[in-house]
């Protein structure tokens, strides 16, 4: 019986193997496949993107190969681990400029401060997008996290002010003393720029434990849940070329 066992596990085992591997090798050429999709992207936009990852790995080539010489390392050696490096430096300063080009061209668009919260923002964190807003798309985003209740607003100032400060009324009935930031995402003075939006949440101090943050979120989403969403509002950002009067028409007969 134990050689009918044995016997029986080994091809299901080498079949799982296999099949792992096969999986592996197609998930690292999709991976391939997305990264060189947006390099082709990117270098259409940002002319400077390929002299820049060049310099990058020739600078930092260079820089290793220096200092192996100065080591008494063979050169060689210097060499193959600086291209090591230099590419691997050239792929974070390409990262960093694709995530940049990304933040500017959402930059100004409805949904663009919950579509940045939702995807990048890091950490155990409770976001409800547009639990407020207008038919103008003017929105309200709430976090919950460690400091306690963020509130970000997007949208016209004068639109977003009195819907975070009617927002931050409802909710202070039902959260006791637990602090309430809010934010306005913009380039005017006083408001926070989208790309420094999740940054800048991070930097807000810890007031609350983890437990509390469960805690908070549930009643929060209970209120949510009584008061109903907010009716016609994007849950990413809006394609530049989208007519702002059809759109509006659109929430409106919602």
């Amino acid at each position: 019986m134990a050689k009918s066992t044995s016997s029986g596990s080994s091809p299901l085992s080498k079949e799982g193997k296999k099949a792992a591997k096969v999986a592996s090798r197609a998930a690292k050429k999709e991976r391939r496949s997305q990264i060189w999709q947006a390099f082709q992207m990117q270098r259409r936009e940002d002319k400077k993107l390929v002299p820049i990852l060049v310099g990058v790995l020739v600078v930092v080539t260079a820089v290793i190969v220096s200092i192996a010489l100065l080591l008494g390392i063979f050169w060689w050696l210097g060499l193959i681990f600086g291209l090591i490096m230099g590419a691997m430096v050239a792929l974070i300063v390409f990262a960093r400029r694709v995530q940049s080009n990304v933040y500017r061209q959402a930059d100004g668009t409805p949904g663009a401060a919950a579509w940045s919260l939702q995807n990048n923002l890091r950490g155990r964190w409770r976001i409800t997008p547009a639990v407020a807003g207008t038919s103008h798309l003017d929105a309200v985003h709430r976090v919950v996290g460690r400091p306690g209740i963020i509130l970000v607003g997007e949208g016209a100032p004068h639109r977003v002010k009195p819907l975070l400060a009617q927002e931050k009324k409802r909710i202070s009935r039902v959260v006791g003393d637990t602090p309430i930031y809010d934010i306005i995402v913009g380039n005017e003075d006083g408001q926070t720029p989208l790309k420094k939006l999740n940054p800048s949440l991070l930097k807000l101090p810890r007031n609350i434990s983890p437990t509390e943050v469960t805690d908070l979120d549930n009643r929060l989403s209970a209120l949510s849940a009584k008061a109903g969403p907010a009716a016609g509002m994007p849950k990413g950002p809006m394609p530049a070329g989208a007519r702002m009067r059809n759109v509006q028409r659109t929430a409106r007969r919602r």
